[in-house]
């Protein structure tokens, strides 16, 4: 492991990041819970009283839940103007996260936690496409120093599992079960959080594989979470509307993969079917929660039918000033070698076109 700061050696950029006005401008409130002068918003979902019992139908929990969102994003606006803080809330019997845990484990018994709603018993060991089961499976966890100049050092979690099966994955042997995994209980999973942080890593990560899966495991996890620590959700962006309403007001910052611009491109290499309309409603959603980070993984011969379609989406739906990590990073791997056009790596006049088109389109904010 490096040593506490021998990271900026390797990565000078995550320091002069913070001296980047439109990156400060993006992510300004994870900055400040970075620096510990604002609370995470787990933090503060555990300040927020929640009455309900156990036995409560699911419909007046989702009730309760709608209305305590409100609640709580009207207590982050008095908190991060200085008008109210922590322990002006209190610490109630139930609180609003606990609340997101009950409705989690509920939905865990025919889960619905991403698009596929696969409508399985989790809980009574049913599997569904990601072949998930109730307990987290861990395959690591450490000071990530290969992220976004803004994340780094993150601590990533990575997880088995995934809820697609993406044919180029780099990860496979995560996402497609190979690896047995490490089963965690959530208060494991919260002293794995709370480590890394006191270890000096700018945040948790939670990556794969997919973090949809074990979204109950998450919420749980971070009811023991006692450190001030932002929240990354690393994800495909494949989850169901359910499980993004249980996002707000827990996840800081959404680090959202936008694959593909084509539904045809999304099910033929990612068997993904309505992936564009999906992703794009929970980058919306996101941009509206907390704070976003999207990454374009750019494959060969797909900047037409997708790279410069999401770029044009997000620049007319999210704003210039989103902050936008297109990657040249594709490599063919797992079974890359049945799709013809991803046999190759990509090509560095492929990744200059996207860039260039992303630039005159005015997206300022390129990673």
């Amino acid at each position: 492991m490096l040593g506490r700061m021998g990271w900026f050696l390797i990565r000078p950029d995550a320091l002069t990041v913070l001296r980047n006005e439109m990156v400060v401008k993006a992510l300004n409130r994870y900055f400040k819970v970075v620096k510990n002068k604002l609370p995470a918003k787990f933090m503060i979902a555990k300040r927020l009283e929640a009455d309900f019992h156990e036995d409560d139908p699911l419909d007046r929990l989702w009730a309760l839940h709608d209305k305590l969102t409100q609640e709580y994003y009207r207590l982050e606006s008095k908190i991060d103007c200085g008008e109210l803080s922590l322990d002006d809330l209190g610490e109630p019997r139930r609180s609003y996260l606990d609340l997101k845990v009950e409705i989690a484990k509920r939905l865990l018994r025919a889960c619905c936690f991403c698009e596929r709603r696969c409508g399985v018993n989790r809980a009574e060991g049913e599997l569904g496409y990601c072949r998930c089961g109730e307990m987290f499976l861990l395959s690591s966890a450490f000071h990530h120093i290969g992220e976004e100049p803004e994340l780094v050092p993150s601590g990533t979690v990575f997880s088995i599992g995934c809820n697609l099966t993406c044919l180029h994955c780099q990860n496979w042997t995560i996402s497609q079960h190979m690896e047995p995994g490490e089963p965690l209980t959530p208060r494991e999973l919260a002293a794995v959080v709370t480590k890394l942080r006191r270890e000096g890593c700018r945040n948790c990560n939670m990556v794969g594989g997919s973090p949809t899966p074990w979204l109950h495991a998450w919420l749980e996890a971070f009811k023991y979470v006692e450190v001030n620590v932002p929240t990354v959700w690393n994800s495909n962006s494949y989850y169901s509307v359910e499980a993004a309403k249980l996002l707000r007001g827990f996840i800081d910052v959404y680090l959202l993969d936008f694959k593909y611009g084509s539904d045809e491109c999304a099910v033929r290499i990612s068997n993904a079917p309505n992936y564009v309309e999906v992703c794009r409603r929970n980058h919306l959603i996101a941009l509206e929660s907390g704070e976003l980070i999207i990454r374009i993984l750019l494959l060969p011969e797909h900047i037409e039918c997708c790279g410069k379609p999401i770029l044009k989406w997000i620049r007319e739906n999210l704003g210039d000033w989103v902050r936008v990590n297109i990657m040249d990073q594709y490599r063919p791997h797992w079974r890359a070698h049945e799709v013809p056009e991803l046999r190759r790596r990509l090509r560095h006049e492929e990744y200059v076109e996207a860039v260039k088109y992303a630039k005159s389109i005015g997206l300022l904010n390129l990673a």
